[in-house]
């Protein structure tokens, strides 16, 4: 799941920045407000990357992922944008700990045939 979820991260990170250079042009937020928001999502982005495994990380990228879509009051496209990674952000957790199921999975098979113990099959 980390995997997954930081690449999405990742690349939210870079949409927020350039997200941030269409508003400093479009609206008439200060630029010094504009890029403390932006900054401090994209440091978000940065540190949730390795924090996703923790407890609440889930939610707090969540929480993110809310934030990129009502950017889209500064940014029209950020809508669309936003509802994107959210999308992006639902399959690298739920396809993430599926992936994370079946190697856990496979390193028990695994252990337990080091061990000499049989798993399913026929007896012979």
């Amino acid at each position: 799941m980390r995997t997954l979820c930081a690449s999405t991260l990742i690349g939210e990170f870079l949409i927020i920045g350039f997200a941030g250079l269409v508003a400093m042009q479009t609206t008439d937020v200060s630029a010094g407000l504009l890029w403390a928001v932006c900054g401090a999502a994209m440091v978000l982005c940065v540190l949730l990357c390795g924090m996703i495994t923790r407890r609440g990380g889930v939610a707090v990228g969540w929480a993110l992922q809310l934030g990129l879509i009502a950017s889209g009051v500064l940014v029209p496209l950020m809508y669309f944008l936003g509802a994107c990674f959210a999308g992006l952000w639902w399959c690298s957790i739920h396809f993430g700990r599926k992936v994370d199921d079946a190697k856990a999975a496979r390193g028990s098979a695994r252990t337990l045939a080091a061990r000499g113990i049989r798993t399913g099959g026929s007896a012979t």
